[in-house]
């Protein structure tokens, strides 16, 4: 398996701002240059969730919001230094199939809500999702396997794989858990640049983010059978880090077996009609 970095093999070049919380997490390597790592989903105006793989904390890292083109500035962008990260408390970063790889970014100030940034909504906490349910994958990572970042937004049509059939010995097998979500396993795909991206789930004609971008097959990132692996959104973590972020350790937390989510109120796609 292999962790995505920021990639959408095959599907096609999102609408501008069809998905508003769709973030490009960046990282300073020269001066004043940064350069697209990772997805995120903005899911309070001071919180963006991504996967934890994504995070180094010996680099210096900013979010870019309502951005589509990201090398061209369009005038609708809002840069935002990262100050705090946490990270699952089960998050093993030596073992990518544990699971749970998903955290917080605590931005340096909050986000400005607008028709080009939004806040994403999360599902019920426990939520499953029945097989062949549509979801679509964002994001600006590579757009074949060995190619280059895509200078624009990409979205592909990922139907879910549910669990039975990602864990049989001719799919993922015993690789998968409970903890994460499958989608796609055909031509179209995330790949490397995605990771931390939104797996954005069509749910009684809204668009709830039920899984972060997490990892791909070695084999290639559109293997037939081995669809992308999400970890499934955990709703109440999100919650008690927001709302304890700055009375907890700033790399791991306890977890909280409270029932609350982030957001329920579902967000339609604007501006689109995939």
């Amino acid at each position: 398996m292999e962790a995505l970095q920021d990639k959408v093999v095959g599907g096609s070049e999102a609408q501008p701002h069809a998905w508003p919380w769709q973030v490009s997490l960046q990282y300073r390597f020269l001066y004043f240059w940064y350069f697209h790592a990772c997805g995120g989903s903005l899911v309070r105006r001071g919180w963006v969730m991504t996967a934890a793989h994504c995070v180094d904390t010996t680099k210096t890292w900013r979010v870019v919001l309502g951005d589509h083109n990201i090398y061209v500035s369009e005038g609708t962008e809002q840069a935002i230094a990262v100050s705090n990260f946490y990270v699952h408390p089960n998050w093993n970063p030596n073992s990518l199939a544990n699971g749970y790889d998903i955290a917080l970014l605590r931005l340096s100030f909050d986000a400005t809500l607008n028709s080009y940034v939004q806040l994403a909504s999360l599902p019920p906490f426990g939520q499953i999702l029945p097989n062949n349910n549509p979801c679509y994958v964002t994001g600006w990572g590579y757009t074949q396997s060995g190619g280059q970042l895509s200078a624009s937004l990409k979205q592909a049509y990922l139907p879910l794989v549910d669990y039975s059939t990602c864990s049989r010995s001719d799919w993922w097998g015993s690789t998968v858990k409970t903890t994460m979500v499958c989608a796609g396993g055909g031509s179209d795909s995330a790949c490397q640049g995605d990771s931390g991206g939104p797996l954005n789930c069509q749910v009684n004609g809204r668009y709830y983010v039920h899984g972060v971008t997490s990892f791909v097959s070695a084999l290639g990132c559109n293997t037939l059978r081995k669809p992308t692996v999400f970890t499934r959104v955990s709703a109440p973590w999100c919650l008690y880090i927001i709302s304890h972020g700055f009375q907890v350790s700033r790399f791991r937390v306890a977890w909280t077996d409270s029932s609350a989510e982030c957001s329920d109120r579902g967000a339609r796609k604007p501006n689109q009609n995939p």
